[in-house]
């Protein structure tokens, strides 16, 4: 079976939301009706799962697949925080929340809007994208409605200046080992938002300043929300 690279606004693309959307509302009802300590074991849980699927997806591909070192190390951001993501729901730290609560929104979000798999449907590359992404979004929505986590304003220059230690990071390993994680040499094969900010390596400092105002809009949206609440 020939497996096609899956297009913007496919069924391939959009049931997978649809589903994550109706789990995300079950499981927000669930945790407010059980106890603190079943809240914490529920997500926490959750976050195992997705972070397990990621590192099965990459050992399944090391054993059976053609595996490049190059390429498919779990760097990229998305799949990084997968990796991470269980420290953060076992240890509840604020300052791994105001870090990743940017960095989801912002980037995951992006990438559950332009999807960039080149395996769709039944592949395991599709399943590990849709798990990684969207059990992302699940789990920092879940840290914020039953958590009640909030980003401050300091929290948005944190997360954005870790941000570029990432961005250095993954520039020098790029250059040692002639690979694009993060999208930093060249961008992703399928549509996103890079695609409009010119040619390399422009395109990388515009979405850096873009990445900063997306950061501020979601810090505002946050703002907003405190500022009706307390008039409420």
């Amino acid at each position: 079976m020939e497996l096609h690279r899956v297009q913007i606004f496919s069924l391939e693309h959009l049931l997978p939301i649809c589903v994550a959307i109706v789990f995300l509302v079950f499981l927000l009802k669930i945790a407010k009706r059980t106890s603190k300590d079943i809240q914490d074991r529920i997500i926490h849980l959750f976050s195992m799962v997705v972070s397990s699927v990621l590192i099965v997806y990459h050992l399944t591909q090391i054993a059976f697949g053609d595996y490049n070192f190059t390429e498919d190390l779990p760097l990229f951001l998305c799949s990084f925080m997968a990796l991470i993501i269980p420290l953060f729901t076992y240890y509840r730290k604020y300052w791994m929340f105001e870090i990743l609560v940017f960095w989801i929104i912002a980037g995951t979000l992006q990438g559950v809007i332009t999807p960039d798999i080149a395996k769709g449907f039944p592949s395991f590359d599709y399943f590990r994208y849709w798990f990684v992404h969207l059990g992302l979004l699940i789990i920092i929505s879940y840290a914020i409605v039953i958590f009640k986590m909030k980003p401050s304003l300091k929290s948005m220059f944190k997360s954005y200046v870790v941000f570029q230690c990432y961005i250095v990071v993954m520039l020098l390993l790029n250059f040692v080992l002639g690979s694009n994680y993060g999208y930093l040499n060249r961008k992703p094969e399928s549509a996103s938002v890079l695609d409009v900010l010119g040619d390399w390596p422009i395109y990388v400092v515009k979405a850096d300043v873009v990445l900063f105002v997306a950061f501020f809009i979601i810090y505002i949206c946050f703002y907003v929300s405190k500022k009706s609440a307390s008039i409420k």
